[in-house]
Order: C-alpha cells, then structure tokens, then sequence
C-alpha cells in the first residue's frame, strides 16, 4: 500500500509517525491498529506498507489514516509477469483502466528479437552461459549464433517471449558486453 500525506509534511512528522506505527514504544492504540506482520517504510510524503495478505493492508491503511489524519492510500500487489506493482484498489477507472490495459497487452505480447554483442574470443564463452542464464531465468527461449572474426566474435542471440523480458535481458546483455569490453582492455594493456 502507498498512502500520500496531503498538505506539506516535513520528513520529521514522518519519521516521527512510521516510530509511532512501527516503533518498540508503540502505544496500545496503535498495537491493536496494525498486525506485527505488516513492514511500514516511507519517502518524501509517501507512506509504504508492506504485506502478504490483503486484510494486513487493509489494517495497515486504516490506521495510517487514523494516525496521519488525511492520506489518499493506494493498495498495489506485484505482478511477476509485469515486472512491477498492479494497482487494485481502488480499481482504475475511465483512462488510466484504458493504459493500464494497454500497457498490459503491450508488455505480455510475445516477440521474436535478435540482439547482437561483440566480444573476444577469449570471453565469448562466458558472455554465452551469462545469457542462457538471465533467459532461462526469464523465460524466454534464446537461439546463439556466431559470427567469428579473426580477433573478435560477433554473436547473435535470437530471443523469443515477452516484450518487457526481452527488454530486460537487452539491458543485461549491454551491461555485460560493456563489462567484458573493459576486461579484456585490462588484460590487452597488462604488461605481463
């Protein structure tokens, strides 16, 4: 759950209000308003609480708002196959039930993408495994395909699934071609 406190709040009155919600001192009142199971956190004027049953949430708000008086109070869960937090209540509505659909469709449809990295012959063993790895861990189903030259590999991964998983796993695969790329300088420039 994400409840904004309206009006300005310093990070004081909040500091002070997650003590009082989740502090050893906690007065009876706020005891019996939230379950010890819920985890309350906060940033800026935002208020986060945290737990694994909808009731406990649903406690979680009620007395955040009886403690912080006005808070508009948003319960998300997260979404494995989005990658990011749903929100469900209150329920979207008009436009942004519209996007969120969207987004949704978007974001599951499936796709076949080739993504290409250079690397050393020396290292393109390990950039293979780290791709099969971070595909099988995302479900997708990945094809590799060669291309060597004479110092370097030009290598192809053919990806198929869902669009945001593949975006993924091209952020990862950049990341790693960077990473091997300033490697293999290191050892280029070595004077052994």
């Amino acid at each position: 759950m994400k409840a904004e406190l309206s009006g300005s709040v310093s990070s004081h009155v909040l500091d002070e209000l997650v003590e009082r919600v989740r502090g050893r001192h906690i007065a009876n009142q706020a005891r019996a308003l939230l379950p010890h199971e819920i985890v309350i956190t906060h940033d800026g004027k935002d208020i986060f609480a945290y737990a694994t049953a909808k009731p406990a949430v649903q406690s979680a708000r009620t007395a955040i708002q009886a403690l912080a008086g006005r808070a508009s109070a948003v319960i998300s869960h997260w979404d494995d196959g989005l990658d990011e937090w749903v929100q469900v209540d209150p329920p979207l509505r008009g436009i942004a039930k519209q996007r969120r659909g969207a987004a949704e469709r978007y974001a599951r449809k499936r796709e076949t993408r080739t993504l290409v990295a250079s690397a050393g012959k020396l290292v393109r063993a390990e950039i293979e495994q780290s791709m099969r790895e971070q595909a099988d861990r995302l479900g997708l189903e990945l094809t590799i395909t060669e291309h060597p030259h004479l110092l370097t590999c030009q290598v192809l991964f053919e990806v198929t699934g869902q669009r945001h998983k593949i975006d993924e796993l091209a952020a990862d695969l950049n990341a790693e071609e960077m990473a091997t790329m300033r490697a293999e300088r290191a050892v280029m420039l070595s004077p052994l």
